[in-house]
């Protein structure tokens, strides 16, 4: 079999070996590990984001170790081999570039460019998010206000990466059938077979050691830059923040936290404890007082945690009922109705059934455990 360094020199319908290891080993690791992601971002619930974000730092790895194999790696592994001129590109998609090219295809090569292009950014976005929304991970110094965007150009990306994928799919399958090769098949075993006017490629000798040399300086770089600043700042129950509010509230329900909702909210709560969700829960004048102005100086507008973003605006029929806001309704629309109307949950403002950190109002993605149905 000939030596993927001297495919040049390959006679006519010999095989030889075009994909080494470590290329077939990235791009099936990348389409787990890309697909894990998309599963976990688009169908599955917040409680599977550990697994979402394992599998996008992953894709991160993945894609920063083909870079280092794409200087140092055998000749069909080099950008020099795929990465062509627009010129050059133009003509394969014309059809007037009739030669074979053993490696990526002109076409192939901008494609794969870009798919890693965008998988890189979405790693960044989604780490941007985490941080400036989530108060998660080394960029939680991040604005809000960057994080959130971070968060929606996120979403877009991965949308634009479906398509690019399924693009590249189409793609291989019509070139497959055009040049009578199987080209998925060669990136599984690495091997296609040499045809007379085959284009010749730069031939390149591999340096694995110093690659992976490099790979491990840039996994060591980016473990020390993700472990750095990777916890929010601690949030103190409700019950540890005010003893009179704790008091007054725990006794009947959850504490629930003050930036949970707007100032206007909380004035329509407390003006209306006679009648509190069908009850009386009335105080004597001093303490709903004292209760009031706690709540309002804690309301939404005052912190800075996502629930506490999306909760702040405030409705024009304010009802004091958390789980009837357009922001409770949008965090829990991949949820049934049914979820929360079963044991151990029992009602849509048991937060804690399900939120480790609920009386924190952090409600950290990382603290739901969605409780399992128990006999009644």
């Amino acid at each position: 079999m000939t030596d993927a360094t001297s495919t040049r020199f390959a006679p006519s319908g010999e095989p030889v070996r075009v994909w080494d290891i470590w290329v077939r080993l990235f791009h099936w690791s990348l389409v787990a590990s890309i697909s894990t992601a998309a599963v976990t971002g688009f169908i599955l619930g917040a409680q599977y984001i550990a697994l979402h974000i394992a599998s996008g730092l992953i894709a991160m790895a993945l894609v920063a170790a083909r870079i280092v194999w794409g200087f140092l790696g055998p000749t069909h592994a080099r950008f020099r081999d795929f990465l062509r001129k627009p010129a050059e590109i133009l003509s394969h998609l014309t059809g007037g570039d009739t030669g074979r090219h053993l490696g990526h295809n002109p076409a192939g090569g901008l494609m794969m460019l870009g798919l890693m292009a965008v998988v890189g950014l979405l790693a960044h976005t989604g780490l941007a998010g985490l941080g400036g929304a989530m108060k998660t991970g080394p960029f939680l110094s991040l604005p809000y206000a960057i994080g959130e965007a971070g968060l929606e150009l996120h979403e877009v990306l991965a949308l634009l990466l479906l398509v690019m994928i399924l693009a590249h799919v189409v793609a291989a399958i019509l070139e497959s059938r055009r040049s009578h090769e199987n080209l998925a098949r060669s990136m599984v075993t690495g091997i296609k077979e040499s045809r007379p006017g085959d284009h010749p490629s730069h031939l390149a000798r591999a340096y694995p050691r110093l690659a992976l040399l490099v790979i491990a300086i840039l996994a060591g770089a980016i473990a020390v830059s993700l472990r750095q600043n990777t916890h929010a700042p601690a949030f103190a129950p409700v019950v540890e923040l005010d003893e009179i509010f704790a008091e007054e509230c725990t006794a009947c329900h959850l504490a629930y936290h003050p930036s949970l909702l707007s100032a206007v909210e909380w004035r329509e709560i407390m003006g209306g404890l006679d009648e509190h969700f069908g009850e009386d829960a009335s105080l004597d004048s001093e303490t709903n007082a004292r209760i009031t102005e706690w709540l309002i100086s804690h309301d939404a507008s005052t912190a800075q945690t996502r629930p506490a973003h999306q909760f702040a605006g405030a409705r024009e029929d304010p009802t004091g009922s958390i789980t009837e806001t357009r922001a409770w309704a949008d965090l829990h629309e991949s949820l049934s109705e049914r979820t929360f109307f079963r044991a151990p949950i029992y009602s849509k403002s048991n937060c804690s059934a399900c939120h480790a950190d609920a009386e924190t109002g952090w409600f950290s993605p990382f603290q739901i455990r969605i409780s399992k149905e128990t006999p009644r």
